[in-house]
């Protein structure tokens, strides 16, 4: 197995997007693409430990850094470009994860012996878990889904403000929200609310899951604090032929960054 790290690649606005690739390279595999969440990226806390778990049961995996999750490409677990962060929304996310599928399905990537794309495969955590849903039902590329603590709607991390907050924020144009590991303020522009207003029906997760015809997977933790269980069994509710599992663990599943061990 070789782990190659940081490739880049164009993301939405031209920005670019840092990627890792874990693969055999005398073997077409399965391709399993993993989108992170809100606040998240790449590296965090343990995955390169999951990245080569999965490579080691026979897949190729690969995991990338939204184009403007707050990271550099120089500086991909930090969140040192906060003007990118705050011009980010939902529908670059979608964007973005389509640029990396059509990366890995591109017959002249130099990893191309290692991809199998006629088995591709998303997993994806919190709001990486919306985006997932909302790309697979309008990409036929995708054969199989998973979210990991999925969100069942575009409105992270606004969902539960109070329409005096939301009146604040389309007033001053950008509010603040509290990185509780590194402290920053980090600034959500105005922009992100009048993306999913002006999307709605291509930003409707309810809507998506319903057209999967692929197998899914919901995987939740029973104890998450930031997407409720409750959000699991409705996203189960609209796509009844999908596993539902569950395990007694919170949002991140008991892990951390910077992960120690």
């Amino acid at each position: 197995m070789t782990a190659t790290k940081n490739l880049i690649i164009a993301g939405a606005d031209g920005k670019p997007i840092a990627l890792d690739i874990f693969h055999n390279g005398n073997e077409q595999r399965p391709v399993i693409i993993y989108a992170h969440g809100f606040n998240g990226f790449k590296d965090w806390a343990n995955f390169d430990i999951i990245a080569n778990k999965f490579a080691d049961a026979g897949f190729t995996f690969i995991k990338f850094n939204f184009s403007h999750n707050g990271t550099t490409p120089s500086n991909p677990e930090e969140f040192v470009d906060l003007e990118s962060f705050g011009e980010n929304n939902y529908s670059k996310e979608i964007e973005d994860l389509k640029l990396v599928i059509d990366w890995v399905s591109d017959s002249y990537n130099i990893y191309h012996s290692s991809i199998d794309d006629k088995k591709l495969y998303l997993i994806g955590h919190s709001m990486g878990g919306g985006i997932s849903i909302l790309l697979a039902a309008s990409d036929p590329r995708i054969r199989k889904l998973v979210t990991w603590a999925g969100i069942s709607e575009c409105k992270t991390p606004w969902g539960n403000w109070t329409a005096e907050k939301l009146a604040e924020w389309k007033r001053d144009g950008v509010a603040y929200y509290a990185n509780s590991r590194t402290g920053q303020q980090m600034p959500l522009n105005y922009q992100l609310h009048e993306d999913y207003v002006n999307n709605k029906k291509a930003l409707d997760i309810k809507a998506a899951i319903k057209r999967l015809t692929i197998p899914v997977l919901i995987c939740h933790g029973m104890q998450d604090s930031a997407v409720a269980i409750e959000k699991a069994y409705v996203l189960q509710k609209w796509q009844p032929e999908a596993r539902l599992f569950t395990v007694e663990s919170d949002h991140v599943f008991g892990r951390k960054h910077p992960w120690v061990g």
